[in-house]
């Protein structure tokens, strides 16, 4: 049997050392929907935190690969998709028989699921919270599969839904916050049997509603659970060997980063990146909590270390970050207002549409927001209330990460201008959310040329 302790983290600054000796290490270890897509991928996982048993492990998982994206289809349309619910089951249980497991283990779990879909068929439409409650269902399920395959393999553990270990949150159904935490996480996962295998991407409001965290929420589960007891490590597990430079499917030579900052990262996660969840940084940050992301195909490789500062100057631009398929958004304000009450309205009407927005630049009474093409005419029908608004759709926007002086290429006017001489048309240049880099705006069809060449003009490939 595993057990485990709480200790501070050793890199908090203003708090004394804990002998290592006499105080066992906590690190937290999530695994996405890729590191737990099938039986081979969970027995990877198994084995990966076979090997750091002694430093008391807890185990943050989501949903399948492609499993939440089925069930927010089913509580879209839950007549016109039912048979997605017998697939789903069918898939869930080839796994336990790949794993050697109970077929029957998860029964209960799909019997509350089918509950649920026949109350959304009846009432023909789900609610905010009716969508949470059974988007929650992928991770119940995985939880409790990793867990199954961990204590088969000689490792007790104990499934836990995020909910019912005090991950606790407002009533903003589908992008929950959370609330704070007053021990009660910490006091939930010491009680349980082994390894805790909590679930990621929700938890539940005061009244015990179902609330989840935003897609890919569960790097932001893991974070807030980290903080919760205070972990030595954060370890997220994906199928990337950690952050790259650029998107190793576009730029060939893109390479991993061994150490960042957590500013870095943030903005990073600003521009829509699946490594890593923006708002996982807050809680980390805050205790002083480093985080590390590991590649599962690659689990000797150190991967890339994220702390509050990197020694060393390094480049003045350490990565490039994109988001494309989204429209370019500018609302002018036409009333004698302040800037900051403009500003406000503006954020809260993007809010209001629930959508990803940013990057944002700023002027003096304009703002120009990116959202995804898809949620365009409600964000025009929203900001119209506000302003004059003009949409220009097909970009793609490009973040620098680095230093706003971006030494060696002339500054930001210095990089518009060696896009165009390349042929590149762009524009739209603000500062990214959290560091110090810039934006750039694309045509979409241009992204791709437009990666690679300033991949290549940042020395980035050295």
């Amino acid at each position: 049997m595993v057990r485990w302790a709480v200790r501070r983290p050793s890199v908090a600054p203003l708090v004394d050392r804990v002998d290592p000796l006499h105080d066992p290490l906590v690190i937290v270890m999530k695994f996405g929907g890729t590191s737990v897509g099938g039986a081979p991928a969970i027995q990877q996982a198994v084995e990966i935190v076979r090997s750091h048993a002694l430093q008391s492990p807890v185990v943050v998982v989501s949903a399948l690969a492609g499993v939440t994206d089925t069930l927010l289809g089913l509580a879209a349309d839950p007549v016109g998709r039912i048979a997605d619910v017998d697939a789903l089951a069918a898939r869930h249980r080839e796994v336990l028989g790949s794993l050697q497991l109970d077929g029957r283990l998860l029964d209960p779990v799909l019997g509350e699921l089918g509950e649920r879909l026949r109350g959304v068929r009846l009432t023909g439409e789900a609610t905010l919270q009716e969508i949470d409650a059974v988007a929650s269902y992928g991770e119940r399920l995985s939880a409790r599969v990793v867990a199954a395959a961990l204590s088969a393999a000689g490792v007790e553990a104990t499934a836990i839904d995020a909910s019912d270990a005090g991950l606790r949150t407002d009533s903003k159904f589908g992008r929950a916050r959370p609330v704070p935490d007053d021990g009660r996480i910490r006091r939930h996962l010491t009680s349980a049997a082994g390894v805790p295998v909590v679930t990621g991407f929700f938890g539940a409001d005061e009244d015990g509603n179902i609330t989840t965290l935003g897609r890919h929420g569960s790097d932001f589960s893991a974070a807030l659970i980290g903080a919760a007891v205070s972990a030595e490590e954060v370890q997220i597990w994906t199928d990337v060997a950690g952050v790259h430079t650029a998107d190793p499917r576009i730029v060939r030579n893109a390479r991993p980063i061994p150490r960042m900052s957590f500013a870095d990262v943030a903005d990073l996660g600003a521009f829509g990146s699946r490594v890593l969840h923006p708002a996982a940084m807050a809680p980390l940050r805050m205790k002083q909590i480093p985080l590390r992301v590991r590649s599962t195909r690659s689990p000797s490789a150190e991967g890339t270390l994220v702390q509050e500062r990197v020694e060393g100057r390094g480049k003045a631009v350490r990565a490039i970050a994109h988001r494309d398929n989204v429209a370019l958004i500018t609302v002018r304000s036409q009333r004698l207002v302040p800037q900051h009450t403009f500003l406000s309205d503006v954020f809260r009407a993007l809010d209001a549409v629930g959508c990803e927005a940013g990057p944002v630049a700023v002027g003096e009474a304009a703002v120009t927001v990116a959202v995804e093409d898809a949620h365009v005419d409600a964000v025009v029908e929203m900001l119209g209330k506000y302003g004059e608004v003009d949409a220009t759709v097909g970009r793609a926007v490009v973040g620098l990460i680095g230093d706003v002086a971006l030494e060696g290429l002339g500054g930001i006017s210095g990089v518009l201008d060696a896009l165009r001489r390349s042929g590149i048309p762009a524009d739209f240049s603000g500062l990214v959310t959290m560091g110090s880099g810039v934006t750039l705006s694309v045509p979409a069809d241009q992204l791709v040329a437009t990666v690679e060449f300033l991949h290549a003009a940042c020395s980035l490939e050295d």
